[in-house]
C-alpha cells in the first residue's frame, strides 16, 4: 500500500479518497466506474480468487478491451507483489505519509 498510495497520490487520488477505499461502495467519493473498478479489484484478491459473470460484466460497462485486460493486469500484479511481500514479511519502508490519516497498525 504504501508505494501504490504514493503512486496514486501523484496520479491524482486525494488522501480523503485514498482513506475512503474500505467504503467505496457507498462513498460519494468514487465514480461508478471505480466502485466497478475496486469491485473486480476485491473479487480477484480473494482467495480463491471469485469473479462473476455479474462482476466482470459491471466493470465491462465503463471499460474498453484493452481498458480491460490493464486493468485486470494490474489487479494481478498488485496480488501477486502483496503475496510475495508477505512471504518475505515486507514491511512498509513509510514512502507515503498521508495527511491526517492514521496508518494502519503493524501486523506483528
Amino acid at each position: 500500500m504504501d508505494t501504490n498510495t504514493a503512486g496514486s497520490s501523484v496520479a491524482g487520488a486525494s488522501d480523503e479518497k485514498i482513506a475512503a477505499l474500505d467504503s467505496f461502495r457507498t462513498s460519494e467519493l468514487f465514480s461508478d466506474a471505480e466502485r466497478a473498478a475496486l469491485d473486480l479489484a476485491e473479487a480477484m484478491t480473494r482467495t480463491p480468487a471469485d469473479v462473476s459473470d455479474e462482476q466482470f460484466g459491471s466493470a465491462r460497462e465503463w471499460f474498453s478491451d484493452a481498458q480491460m485486460v490493464e486493468l485486470v493486469a494490474t489487479i494481478a500484479m498488485e496480488n501477486y507483489r502483496a503475496r510475495f511481500n508477505r512471504a518475505f514479511d515486507v514491511e512498509s519502508q513509510d514512502v507515503c505519509q498521508m495527511r491526517g490519516i492514521t496508518p494502519p497498525l503493524p501486523r506483528h
